[in-house]
C-alpha cells in the first residue's frame, strides 16, 4: 500500500503540529513523549498494514496506546503510564515489522516463480 504525496504531506503537517504542541508538555510531563512515540509507532504500523498481517499485535498495541492515555490522565496511575505506552510502541514496531516481512516474503515468492518461469521457458525452447 503505497501513500500519495498529499497523504504524506498531511502526516508530516499533522506531526510536525503534535510535536509542536507537545513540546511545552515535555516539560511538565515526561510520560508525554512516550504517549507521542507510542501513537507514531501505531500509525507507522498501520500504513505498513500491519492490521492485516499482524491483526493480534496491532489491537494489543492500541490497547495499551489507550491504557497509556487513560493512565497519565488519572493522577492515581500517572507513573505506569510510560510503561504503558513503552509496550505499546514496542508492539506496534513489531506489528510493523512483521508486516514488511510478510510483504517481503511475498515478493520474494513471485520473483521465484518468474524465475522458475523463465528457467522451463529456457529449458524447453519456448519463447523463441
Amino acid at each position: 500500500m503505497k501513500a500519495s504525496f498529499a497523504q504524506l504531506r498531511r502526516l508530516l503537517y499533522v506531526t510536525a503540529c503534535a510535536t509542536a504542541l507537545s513540546g511545552s508538555a515535555f516539560a511538565q510531563d515526561p510520560a508525554a513523549a512516550d504517549l507521542l512515540n507510542a501513537q507514531q509507532a501505531v500509525e507507522r504500523a498501520d500504513r505498513a498494514d500491519a492490521d492485516h498481517y499482524a491483526p493480534d499485535l496491532m489491537a494489543l498495541a492500541r490497547q495499551q496506546l489507550e491504557q497509556a492515555q487513560r493512565a497519565a490522565g488519572d493522577r492515581s496511575e500517572r507513573k505506569q503510564a510510560p510503561v504503558l505506552a513503552q509496550r505499546a510502541a514496542a508492539d506496534a514496531d513489531l506489528a510493523r515489522a512483521q508486516s514488511e516481512e510478510a510483504v517481503a516474503q511475498a515478493q520474494l515468492a513471485q520473483r521465484q516463480a518468474e524465475v522458475e518461469q523463465l528457467q522451463r521457458q529456457l529449458a524447453t525452447g519456448e519463447g523463441r
